[in-house]
């Protein structure tokens, strides 16, 4: 799995900029109306905070202690009294494991996105507004990472660095650091060559001035949705690393580990060991089409 990155039209943030404050508080406006009449975005916005409170919230919900082994109940199918989700191969209930585990895999998916972010806008708005060797030096440096399959280079360095969260975290953000850098780089290029930037700089504007002034409220929006879209891969990652023995080390609850302690059971309870694939795909599907949403709502040609 390669990730991509999109194309992502200036056309929006452009006219923000260009346009009065007015008519740039329409045009949010107007992004919030598009949102609020999308009832696929909706829906996957309620979705996930369910999942997310539901994840913030585990220790006041009641739910039975994850880590409890018990032998006698091990194995137990959906629908068991005193286990509504059944438990797993050690007794666990599945319930808990599954409700705590999404603390774990929604932090291993939103941490890297979000360092990776902070360095990658960085990097890749410096390369654009600047030019030059400085864009050279810096977008060379990413097609040394951008070579390799994100799924390949997350396995060699997790191998590398060894399994455990803090590891997987590090190089999670590795692999999202090019394709922001990537994109904000592109964004940023677009807006350099606007009359607005030109503008400012015959009037003595100094290069912090302008960026943080004129570029950043072009750029930000478009590398904020991109990065969004990849929540999704980042917890897809993690939760195969955690199944490769490469991440979250046992007996913690995450979903990919829950997956890979489970996988002998699918010949007895395949219902159940198909539930924590079940949270990593609804999770992360929601995620895609939230991002989606959001780009369609920004588009302003729409």
């Amino acid at each position: 799995m390669a990730i991509q990155s999109p194309s992502l039209d200036m056309t929006a943030g452009a006219a923000v900029a260009a346009t009065p404050a007015s008519a740039a508080h329409g045009y949010w406006q107007s992004v919030r109306r598009r949102l609020r009449r999308d009832p696929v975005t909706v829906g996957c916005a309620a979705l996930l905070f369910v999942i997310v409170a539901a994840a913030v919230a585990a220790p006041w919900l009641g739910l039975a202690d994850p880590y409890k082994t018990s032998m006698l109940y091990r194995l137990k199918p959906v629908g068991t009294p005193r286990f509504l989700l059944g438990t797993d191969e050690l007794g666990r209930d599945m319930l808990a494991r599954l409700v705590y585990g999404g603390r774990l895999s929604l932090f291993m998916g939103v941490t890297p996105v979000v360092c990776a972010l902070a360095v990658g806008a960085t990097l890749g708005i410096a390369a654009g507004f600047l030019g030059g060797r400085v864009n050279m030096l810096i977008m060379r440096l990413m097609d040394v990472f951008y070579a390799f399959p994100s799924v390949l280079l997350a396995i060699s360095l997790s191998g590398a660095l060894g399994a455990g969260a803090e590891n997987t975290l590090l190089a999670l953000t590795l692999v999202f650091i090019p394709p922001i850098c990537r994109v904000s780089e592109s964004v940023t290029t677009q807006v350099r060559g606007f009359d607005f930037v030109d503008a400012a700089k015959a009037s003595g504007a100094g290069t912090l001035t302008i960026v943080r002034v004129h570029v950043l409220g072009n750029v930000l929006g478009p590398i904020l949705v991109y990065a969004t879209s990849l929540i999704s891969v980042a917890i897809i990652l993690a939760a195969g690393l955690s199944f490769l023995g490469l991440g979250v080390k046992p007996p913690e609850p995450e979903w990919g580990l829950m997956l890979n302690t489970l996988r002998q059971a699918i010949y007895v309870n395949p219902l159940l060991a198909a539930l924590p694939g079940v949270m990593i795909f609804v999770t992360s599907i929601c995620f895609n089409l939230m991002s989606d949403g959001l780009r369609a709502a920004m588009d302003v040609k729409a």
